[in-house]
């Protein structure tokens, strides 16, 4: 029998007592440490999955050929060195020597050519597109990898810092099949223990970690908490350690509490609003998707500073394309359109469809869903009639995935490289494609910035893909995020990387 946490503010205890529930069965004392996540993860297994919270639950449970720095600069992981052949198509990797998976099972170059080859080719893939100029592995000895690549690909070592770099023990990803996701096995700090869906994933420290010196919990308690002011609660509670993505409204009043620690920090990805325009059927039953003078309506009709304001609290820096303002490969020839109502009404009225109608997909989360309601409000000065369909975050993935909306709030965590942020969005027939945007010539210029490495060539090639994407907008891009946490002042070495990610090695709760 679940007990209600005791010590949750009065006001939330009934409205709240459901959700909260489960955290005080899960309260122990340290070493374990307790994470509340603003959503659930969908599946577990590195070749699938698609969302920012699941990549916090994989930190702990899969490490990766690569991982970033502050800096975002590619430092090694379960690959210690990397050498690249002279004409840019083959890239070595040295892996590291004495590492096991949680299955007890050897890391090689063996288990890398499979998990890569999985990648590539599973049913359902989003690594897919990721890894698409890698030919093939070899293994040129038990612990050096060769990957073969069709062109040169400059994004690689990125996307090897990232899910596509996440590496599965062959052995129980063969007997698992499709269910890997059930029980994952990978070679990170944590091993799997048990899921229940929309409750709790725990993990527990996995003894013959390749760097166990850096591992100081015995297990790892996520519980997911879609409402903030409930995650908030439950954290000074006492019942959770550290919480993700903060309301903006109380980053105030926690900074001035000393018995918090707070981050904030400008993520590398964004928060936009997708459009079907040819995923399914749906793209053409509206005029929002069929025509691209209501989705350039649209977009004029929103103020970006004000939704930053409302929204987020200013937590946010104001943005319309797939990297911030500030990154060396915005497209400058694309700038920030300014909100103009009276033109927005012009393009309907060009379009014929004065009083547009669609209906907006929106995850359950609060950030999520105060967003939906600003841009309901906003666009309706210019004659849009704006309806919102809240779903969990999985469902609504799924429902993009099949093509099933209109048009749909969803937030990207951002890669290190801009390819990340754009390739899988806008190529066609990508997996993360849930516009269903394809056009040849943009396919051609982004296979080409995918093989230069030269930043002022690149940067040429995506102010060509800006001035083409953004004129269809499959995405309207608005905002770039601060990542905001907070946690208890007793923990200490935490590190606030560029994509967001808790990293639990070198973590520590004192007294």
């Amino acid at each position: 029998m679940k007990i209600p946490c005791r010590l949750l503010a009065a006001a939330l205890v009934v409205a709240t007592a459901a959700i909260a529930a489960p955290l005080a069965a899960q309260a122990q004392t340290p070493p374990t440490l307790r994470v509340g996540l603003a959503e659930d993860p969908d599946a577990l297994d590195p070749t699938l999955a698609r969302t920012f919270v699941g990549r916090i639950v994989f930190a702990a449970l899969c490490d990766k050929l690569f991982d970033i720095d502050e800096k975002l600069g590619i430092v090694p992981q379960l690959a210690e060195r990397y050498e690249w052949s002279a004409d840019g198509k083959a890239l070595t990797l040295k892996l590291r020597a004495g590492v096991v998976f949680h299955d007890g099972e050897k890391l090689d170059a063996a288990a890398v050519k499979y998990s890569l080859e999985r990648h590539k080719t599973m049913p359902g893939s989003n690594r897919r597109g990721e890894l698409a100029p890698v030919a093939s592995v070899d293994v040129v000895d038990a612990l050096t990898a060769r990957l073969n690549l069709s062109a040169p690909f400059s994004p690689l070592l990125a996307q090897l810092a990232d899910r596509a770099g996440m590496i599965v023990a062959p052995k129980a990803a063969q007997a698992a099949g499709d269910k890997f996701a059930a029980k994952p096995v990978c070679a990170g700090p944590y091993r799997f223990v048990e899921r229940v869906p929309q409750d709790r994933i725990v993990l527990e420290r996995f003894a013959d970690y390749w760097d166990k010196g850096a591992v100081h919990f015995d297990r790892i308690v996520y519980t997911p908490i879609p409402d903030a002011t409930v995650r908030l609660a439950n954290l000074k509670s006492g019942q959770l350690d550290y919480i993700e993505r903060v309301a903006a409204s109380d980053m105030e009043k926690l900074r001035a509490d000393k018995r918090f620690k707070t981050a904030a920090f400008t993520e590398i990805g964004y928060q936009g609003i997708t459009i079907n325009i040819g995923k399914s059927d749906k793209a053409q039953a509206n005029p929002l998707g069929r025509d691209a003078r209501v989705r350039k309506a649209f977009e004029l009709a929103l103020d970006r500073k004000g939704l930053v304001q409302v929204v987020m609290d200013n937590e946010a820096v104001v943005g319309n394309q797939w990297v911030a303002p500030t990154n060396p490969y915005y497209a400058k020839n694309m700038p920030v359109p300014k909100r103009d109502v009276a033109k927005a009404r012009a393009l309907l009225e060009e379009a014929g469809v004065p009083h547009p109608s669609f209906t907006l997909l929106t995850p359950t989360t609060s950030d999520a869903q105060r967003l939906a309601l600003v841009v309901q409000a906003m666009t309706r000065d210019a004659g849009f009639d704006v309806k919102i369909q809240a779903a969990e975050f999985a469902t609504s993935l799924n429902m993009a995935d099949k093509g099933d909306f209109e048009a749909y709030v969803l937030a990207w965590s951002g890669r290190a490289d801009p390819d990340g942020n754009l390739y899988s969005f806008d190529a066609c027939k990508q997996p993360l494609n849930y516009a269903g945007y394809c056009d040849a010539a943009t396919d051609r210029l982004l296979d080409q910035s995918r093989s230069v490495r030269d930043l002022g060539e690149r940067k040429k090639l995506y102010e060509q893909i800006a001035a083409r994407v953004l004129e269809e907008r499959p995405i309207v891009y608005l905002y770039h995020r601060n990542w905001l946490w907070a946690y208890t002042n007793k923990l200490a070495g935490v590190r606030q990387l560029p994509d967001g990610l808790l990293r639990v090695q070198g973590l520590k709760l004192g007294s």
